[in-house]
């Protein structure tokens, strides 16, 4: 039984051992002269997550960022940005880790050019939907790459174009960004994966992070809704959201998700599941896909555990011939996440999206 609870913490654990405290970041300084960006909270409807068996809202809240010039300049449009929050954290929280506005308004006024940026909000229950589609959790692939998009092309000024979208994500949110970015070439046009979790399938090698830690399976029992999920601890709430997304099961309620183990037994049926949904296993199904952007780009903190899975994606673009940048700096998994968004990211759109009406 304690060889089948390594195999389920396993796969999630280079998450877990590595986000902690979402919110400790290092803020850049403020950019003198920096012009303020406006701010606009909204709901977006999506028909992707209606009607899951979890119970999840399909009113998103979504943060929008408009550019300086946006309400003098009546007749501009602008590239769009989608930058994908972590694990355990939602738009909001997502929004103080990476220190917006600030740190838009400091990257355009260093010679970063405007552009609309679009923050999400795609927590669960269980703290993250792992920007997968399952009928437990609802289709969250497709409320950001089609639901999201459409609605911001529809009310915003913005160029509807691919090669003007960009697609970003840290944690989670950059696992987000692969996953999102190897099926829908045909909607963003550059990818900057900002220390991606969840990249390969594990397989036993890791153990609890505690002695006394809690059985999956008991835990699982206990619950009587998905709401009693909200409360367990962040290594619990990790496996929760992967099943809820990786292995989801109409025809087992309350939960609606089968476990890679069953009264101590592995399922190995489900374990393949959670395998499949790595990018480490998968990517080779989308190569032609990646072959379409005109920019990919990933970072990892030099004292990340990430690094080392980020690392191999890296090496495997490279094998394939895929063109992309590959950067492992100095930092934890959030300790420069801010700076990152400011001084790379954003800078990095504005290398690579296209700024024109006329998009080429």
């Amino acid at each position: 039984m304690m060889r089948v609870f390594r195999v389920v913490v396993g796969v999630v654990c280079a998450m877990g051992a590595t986000v902690g405290a979402q919110l400790q970041t290092d803020v850049p300084p403020v950019v003198a002269g920096a012009k303020p960006v406006t701010v606009e909270h909204i709901k977006v409807h999506s028909a992707a997550i209606e009607g899951n068996l979890e119970g999840e809202s399909a009113d998103r809240d979504v943060f929008v960022f408009l550019p300086p010039s946006y309400a003098k300049d009546k007749h501009r449009r602008y590239p769009v940005v989608y930058a994908l929050h972590g694990y355990s954290i939602g738009a909001e929280q997502w929004s103080h880790e990476i220190h917006v506005p600030q740190t838009i308004e400091g990257a355009f006024a260093q010679s970063t050019k405007e552009m609309i940026v679009v923050l999400p909000d795609s927590k669960t229950i269980y703290g993250g939907s792992m920007y997968s589609s399952s009928v437990t959790t609802g289709d969250f692939e497709r409320f950001v790459a089609r639901d999201l998009v459409a609605y911001v092309d529809a009310h915003y000024r913005t160029i509807a174009d691919r090669r003007a979208r960009g697609l970003a994500g840290h944690s989670m949110g950059g696992y987000g960004t692969l996953r999102i970015g190897m099926k829908d070439p045909d909607v963003f046009g550059s990818l900057y994966v900002m220390s991606p979790c969840c990249m390969s399938a594990r397989t036993g090698a890791a153990r609890p992070n505690a002695a006394n830690a809690p059985n999956i399976e008991d835990v699982v029992k206990e619950m009587k809704s998905p709401a009693d999920g909200a409360k367990e601890p962040f290594g619990i709430g990790v496996q929760l959201a992967s099943a809820a997304a990786w292995s989801p099961d109409p025809k087992n309620p309350p939960l609606y998700f089968d476990l890679p183990v069953k009264d101590g037994v592995v399922q190995p049926e489900i374990v393949a599941k959670w395998a499949a949904n790595a990018p480490l296993v998968f990517v080779d199904q989308y190569v032609g896909n990646l072959e379409q952007y005109r920019a990919i780009a990933m970072d990892v903190g030099d004292q990340d555990a990430l690094r080392f899975d980020a690392t191999k994606f890296h090496e495997l673009m490279d094998n394939y011939g895929i063109k992309n940048s590959f950067e492992i700096y100095h930092g934890t998994h959030t300790s420069a996440v801010a700076d990152r968004f400011q001084n790379h990211v954003l800078p990095f759109f504005s290398e690579n999206l296209c700024f024109s009406d006329q998009c080429r």
